[in-house]
């Protein structure tokens, strides 16, 4: 196990300008979890908040970097990250920018911590929505803890969270790979994971390309498409994806593979990927 690959912000988790800001915060999970939810509000759960967002607001989702992300905060109000904004007054974004701020803040402070894409069993009763985590290393427990930044008081009465949000139990968040292996089994249905009208095999393939693209510390955002990423099950390598599984479910074991990758076309990150949302290649 390599520990120290999470340990500090790099490229998208680097708060730059801002590092100072991070330092004064806590280094407890949960406060940094609190932290998060009093800066940002999700651009699909706004009207539960009584949010109606503007297109402005809109296109905050499309931020990729910590420090970006952090620049529109101060700029509306420069008190301490740790002072909850209005709901109406915070930064827009989906799970992918709740992760990534929390993992920012954790490495900030020396605390392995890296962002992970799969699959949420507790927005929709018998469904695995797309969705982010944060994973970070407990010293105590000496494992791993799935951490669910985005479910502060609000939505666990929303979505009826039975589970403590501090310690995701790994059948309510499902990681990429375990989702491609369960499907592949024949464990599990292919069309339970997805989002909206997207779903199927196809579409588990794409996140654990997201998934794999983190754990080598690139936090795509949950719509950019490169790569490999199949757009139907027809155009899939079903052998390759089974190999990128293996890396997902257990990637502390498979370390020289997650550098392999990193270096492979078809998973690492290119210099400009493809906005679904948008329908255009950006540069990043």
């Amino acid at each position: 196990m390599d520990l120290d690959r999470y340990k500090k912000p790099i490229a998208m988790s680097e708060p730059g300008r801002h590092a100072d800001l991070f330092e004064g915060l806590s280094r407890d999970p949960g406060a940094l979890a609190d932290a998060v939810q009093g800066l940002l509000i999700h651009q699909h759960i706004a009207p539960a908040y009584g949010v109606t967002l503007g297109p402005d607001q809109l296109a905050q989702s499309h931020l990729r970097g910590v420090e970006q992300i952090v620049d529109e905060i101060v700029a509306r109000d420069q008190r301490p990250l740790s002072v909850s904004r209005d709901a109406d007054k915070r930064q827009v974004g989906v799970c992918r920018h709740f992760t990534l701020l929390h993992v920012a803040m954790l490495r900030s402070h020396g605390v392995a911590a890296r962002a992970r894409c799969g699959f949420g069993a507790y927005f929709e009763k018998g469904r695995y929505l797309d969705h982010w985590v944060t994973e970070y290393w407990d010293e105590m427990s000496g494992r791993w803890i799935l951490f669910d930044a985005q479910l502060d008081a609000r939505q666990r009465e929303l979505f009826g969270i039975a589970f403590d949000p501090h310690d995701v139990p790994r059948d309510q968040f499902v990681v990429a790979g375990d989702a491609w292996s369960l499907c592949r089994s024949g464990a599990a249905d292919p069309d339970a994971f997805g989002i909206l009208d997207m779903h199927g095999l196809w579409f588990i393939a794409g996140n654990l390309i997201r998934d794999l693209a983190a754990l080598n510390n690139h936090e795509m955002l949950p719509w950019d498409i490169w790569g490999a990423m199949p757009r139907q099950d027809s155009e899939m390598d079903l052998a390759f994806f089974d190999s990128l599984a293996v890396v997902s479910s257990a990637p502390d074991a498979h370390l020289d593979e997650l550098d392999a990758l990193n270096r492979d076309a078809r998973v690492s990150v290119p210099r400009a990927v493809f906005n679904a949302e948008l329908r255009c290649v950006q540069e990043l």
